[in-house]
């Protein structure tokens, strides 16, 4: 949307600066999500009393009617009506009458398409793939704010990335609902494992970066192709939600923790340094305490590097919401507060493993003199002096962020900390 913007000559301001315009892309996955994206559109009022305010995205898609409440807001648009949202906001400037244009999602066949874009606040440029998801969890609301699958033509993803490429970008990050079911509207038998195998012929590309993966998407077969590509990173993000069969059943998971298990093995099999992490969901509906016991067994046991621990929040609409057993706020707490900790032993563990270690790092900003990238498994790394350019001529810790910005180099771990490693450029 901001490209859109910037094609037509606006200019995109920071979003805490005074602007003509806000648009605010709202979230529906928790709560929280519908919660702050009210709060949003409210604050950015008081920030400016004249300006237009555009609502857009998944908690319009589902929560159009508490919107229309609300009187700050200027224009409601929905999911497939971002793409001509310039558009929209022109008309509004002409006329000053408000609207709200929801198309039903649910009825979309195809993709949406933006056209190629290249604009990006990072070093790193994230490639929408497809959207929709048909797996309806019993939480999640998702699928009724995205509707069905639908991939997005393989030859806009190539055109966008060889774009992105030319404009000197290394990394790319592969997203979408859920990436795993990419190609499964093709009538042909394209599949995501095609697609990836294209990315990885073009030139400029040095990190592919797969977004939330289902798990059965990782087969042997799968593996036997990917780590083919020496692009791909050593990072997957396997959204696992809960490590207790039970759960699993009544969350419509669709898989097991012997299967999740063996998935995790055939990783470690095939990629030497890769890291794992995961989403995980506390206080799931009848969610007992010796099946959460054996959640953080089975969690412990994978160490993955990091998790990402919610509590269950019921969603309006959804299997879960109406099931009996709803477990209270406290409990939720004190189960959350106990996988945090486990997650971030196994990060600290883990980042110890690599003192001493030399790692390429894509360096992607620089704040408070300390420069920021990752390593290609995803270990964040800090480096507080920057000694040497790429020339290796005597700098100091003043050495420009353009310098290193979006190169990538390498660096010797020398301290683990929590959340990053301290590390020196060799």
């Amino acid at each position: 949307m901001a490209q859109k913007f910037l094609e037509k000559g606006y200019e995109v301001t920071e979003h805490t600066e005074k602007a003509d315009i806000y648009i605010i892309n709202t979230c529906t996955v928790t709560n929280m999500s519908d919660r702050k994206s009210r709060q949003m559109l409210r604050r950015v009022r008081d920030l400016s009393k004249e300006a237009i305010i555009v609502a857009c995205g998944c908690y319009v898609q589902v929560g159009e009617e508490e919107l229309k409440k609300i009187d700050e807001i200027d224009l409601i648009l929905g999911n497939n009506e971002k793409k001509d949202i310039v558009e929209h906001v022109e008309k509004y400037i002409e006329t000053h009458q408000k609207d709200t244009k929801v198309d039903d999602v649910m009825y979309k066949k195809d993709f949406v398409e933006f056209g190629d874009i290249t604009y990006t606040e990072k070093t790193r440029a994230v490639i929408k793939i497809q959207d929709g998801c048909d797996r309806f969890c019993s939480y999640c609301i998702i699928p009724y704010a995205r509707g069905r699958v639908r991939s997005r033509n393989p030859k806009n993803i190539i055109s966008e990335i060889n774009k992105i490429a030319q404009k000197g970008i290394k990394e790319i990050v592969i997203t979408g609902i859920h990436i795993a079911s990419y190609g499964k509207d093709f009538d042909n038998k394209y599949k995501l494992i095609d697609l990836l195998e294209e990315i990885n012929k073009i030139k400029g590309i040095e990190r592919i970066r797969l977004g939330s993966i289902e798990p059965l998407l990782i087969t042997e077969e799968f593996l036997l192709r990917l780590v083919k590509l020496e692009k791909v990173c050593e990072h997957f993000h396997l959204s696992l939600q809960s490590g207790c069969d039970e759960t699993l059943k009544r969350m419509n998971r669709r898989y097991t923790t012997r299967q999740f298990r063996d998935i995790v093995e055939l990783l470690r099999k095939y990629y030497k340094n890769v890291i794992l992490t995961t989403d995980i969901i506390v206080g799931f509906p009848q969610e007992s305490k010796e099946e959460f016991t054996i959640t953080y067994n089975f969690l412990k046991e994978i160490k993955f590097y990091k998790m990402h621990v919610f509590k269950y929040s019921p969603r309006k609409g959804t299997k879960a919401a109406q099931m009996k057993g709803q477990i209270d706020g406290k409990i939720k707490e004190e189960r959350s507060q106990k996988l945090i900790e486990l997650s971030n032993i196994n990060q600290k563990t883990y980042n110890v493993q690599y003192v001493g270690k030399k790692v390429d790092v894509l360096f992607e900003e620089q704040k408070d003199g300390i420069y920021k990238g990752h390593t290609k498994n995803y270990i964040l790394i800090h480096c507080n002096d920057i000694k040497n350019d790429l020339n290796n001529n005597k700098r100091t810790s003043n050495t420009s962020n353009k310098e290193i910005e979006n190169q990538i180099l390498t660096v010797k771990c020398i301290k683990a900390h929590e959340e990053y490693i301290e590390a020196e450029l060799q």
